[in-house]
């Protein structure tokens, strides 16, 4: 992908904005398996679609998972977190009943806690030089 391609154009604005967010189970409970780690990435393309925003990368391991979503700066990052653990949380355990005890969950598949972090770019102290050295007029 070029680096032109790695930038949204809007009317108004030019973005390139990616969060990396990291989902928990509830009790961290060893629950997904291959099958069910790509169910849930199908279900997180989905919402991701209705959000107009782009998951690029998605993986997990039998408690937690990970995802690269690209976004514009109409979204709110909270209002996407609710839509995508609400969804997959309820389409899981609708689809892998056997496997997801609600009684072991008391009810939630997903603690309700999150990890987001701002990603992409240049690290943040070459941007900080970078605003450093600009030629401020006198």
């Amino acid at each position: 992908m070029t680096l032109e391609a790695e930038y949204r154009h809007g009317r108004n604005v030019v973005t390139a904005m990616h969060v990396h967010l990291v989902f928990v189970t509830k009790y961290r409970r060893n629950v997904f398996d291959d099958a069910m780690l790509c169910r849930c990435k199908e279900i997180m393309i989905e919402v991701c679609d209705s959000f107009e925003t782009e998951l690029r990368e998605f993986n997990g391991e039998h408690d937690h998972v990970h995802l690269l979503v690209r976004y514009p700066p109409k979204v709110a990052i909270s209002k996407l977190v609710n839509s995508l653990k609400g969804v997959s949380s309820h389409d899981l355990r609708k689809e892998f009943t056997g496997r997801v005890n609600r009684a072991i969950t008391h009810g939630h598949f997903w603690s309700p806690s999150y990890f987001a972090a701002s990603c992409g770019g240049a690290p943040l102290t070459i941007i900080k030089q970078y605003i450093e050295h600009q030629r401020r007029p006198t």
